[in-house]
């Protein structure tokens, strides 16, 4: 007979990333994160509670060497060993191609749900929205959300495309569980990769009577110290990568299918957490093992560790990076999405695998010519407050590039090119990556047609990481500092 009351351990995870490998903390002996400690917690947890669900929403792939090396391929055989109960799609799972997510898919010895990315022609979802999961006894409604930046992705691809906006991803929630939800739901879950601000946002906007109990999310890799509660409906994210997990442990209701008790945990994943899954950590080495004969070829040495701590704000790394493909594409201005440098440092000593690991995405590098007023635009579009939280675009400048932002005037205040400040009417060469030639008019306030106007554009290179890796095997014993490219006052 089904248990009036039943008590559920609920583990998530989000942007794990490729993050594989444990390491040693600063200034002592423990290892903390990895997919093998991960794995012994999720083992442990497993044999101590009797209904435990490991869910992971969205950005599995993508950050690691050993991600890049096989396309995703290891990252999706290494979670089988995980094996998640249900996991939702990250903007980072289109990374390698929408042919090769449904690969991916194919390979994932679990489900992957997501209700909002359509093929457009056909008004067919292209993965599976939703899955229902029967636990101790009871039902469980999983329903999987995307953030609006898989658009970028698949900009390219005019058969796809995805309801997304806030209100549009509630009205998908509101359908499933109007059209699928039942009496014998006792539990309802969204998996999103939207963002925790988004999320908040969703839940307003969800009507009690869909009956949504929790958002569990991903994309803007927030810290909680408690979840939030919204509209009823508790929200949580567990940061990023694998050197923590959240833990829900909850009591339902079959009577009013609602959650009556609940504690939530940010728990930290060390080897005093739990033992390493040696079959994992064996499994893993044997992928490293081959990385690293390819990959430990020495490209350069810099002159000191350069390091890349918050995308929101200009870093070393950055400035070397931004600097060293202006160099090769003789432009004014050169844009390098924060986003695309996918660790925190490099170096002194650079190998082959570091900075394929550093900068991962291999993508072209077009030149434009646009006047001051549009520059300025560009400026105070991507230095806005709004676009520096967690969620927004944001940009690595080379040494020509002076701008200034003004926090309370909420303006951009001054932008020089070679310390003279932009003129309304004056020609000047700005370059960017394809990726944010492609999503101009979202990441940029400028659409392609604004790009165009004056001159045609110049494809500088089809390779950006060919040309950072020559130019780094050319110019050794190099450093940066931080110098007033990008300032916030």
């Amino acid at each position: 007979m089904k248990k009036k009351m039943q008590k559920f351990t609920i583990l998530h995870s989000n942007d794990m990333h490729g993050d594989f490998l444990a390491e040693v903390r600063e200034g002592g002996g423990q290892l903390i994160g990895g997919l093998a400690l991960l794995s012994g917690y999720l083992n442990k947890v497993r044999e101590e509670e009797e209904n435990v669900i490991y869910v992971i929403a969205g950005d599995m792939v993508q950050g690691s060497m050993i991600d890049s090396e096989y396309k995703g391929v290891s990252t999706i055989e290494i979670m089988n060993y995980l094996s998640p109960d249900v996991v939702t799609l990250g903007n980072h799972e289109l990374d390698y191609g929408l042919p090769h997510l449904l690969f991916l898919e194919k390979v994932a010895n679990f489900p992957i749900v997501n209700s909002n990315l359509y093929i457009k022609q056909y008004g067919k979802r292209l993965m599976t929205p939703y899955i229902i999961k029967t636990v101790g006894g009871f039902n469980i409604l999983f329903i999987g959300i995307i953030t609006e930046k898989v658009m970028d992705s698949l900009a390219l691809d005019q058969l796809i495309g995805t309801f997304v906006s806030i209100e549009d991803a509630a009205d998908e929630i509101g359908k499933i569980c109007n059209a699928y939800k039942h009496n014998d739901i006792d539990l309802t879950i969204a998996l999103t990769h939207i963002g925790f601000e988004s999320d908040i946002e969703l839940a307003k906007m969800l009507k009690p009577e869909w009956g949504v109990d929790m958002i569990i999310g991903g994309h803007s890799h927030t810290i909680l110290e408690q979840p939030e509660e919204v509209n009823n409906i508790l929200i949580a994210q567990a940061g990023t990568g694998t050197d923590q997990i959240g833990r829900f442990d909850i009591t339902v209701d079959d009577d009013t299918n609602s959650i009556v008790e609940w504690k939530w945990q940010l728990v930290p994943i060390s080897n005093e957490t739990a033992a390493a899954d040696t079959a994992l950590e064996n499994f893993i080495s044997n992928y490293k093992d081959k990385v690293d004969e390819k990959y430990n070829a020495i490209v350069t040495r810099f002159s000191e560790k350069l390091i890349h701590p918050e995308r929101e704000e200009e870093t070393t790394l950055g400035n070397l990076i931004a600097d060293a493909l202006a160099d090769k594409a003789e432009t004014d201005i050169m844009l390098i999405g924060s986003g695309s440098i996918r660790v925190e440092e490099l170096g002194p000593v650079v190998t082959l695998g570091g900075l394929k690991a550093c900068f991962p995405y291999n993508d072209s590098l077009i030149r434009y010519s646009i006047d001051g007023k549009q520059l300025r635009k560009i400026f105070s579009h991507i230095m806005r407050i709004e676009n520096r939280d967690g969620e927004g675009e944001c940009y690595q400048v080379n040494s020509r590039v002076k701008a200034i932002y003004s926090e309370t005037e909420l303006k951009l205040v001054s932008l020089t090119v070679d310390d003279i400040p932009v003129i309304d009417n004056q020609k000047y060469t700005i370059t960017m990556q394809g990726y944010h030639s492609t999503n101009s008019k979202a990441n940029l306030n400028i659409s392609n047609e604004e790009l165009v106007a004056m001159e045609s554009p110049r494809v500088v290179t089809t390779s950006d990481y060919q040309v950072l890796e020559e130019w780094l095997r050319n110019h050794p014993n190099v450093t940066r500092k931080t110098e007033g490219r990008i300032v916030f006052i």
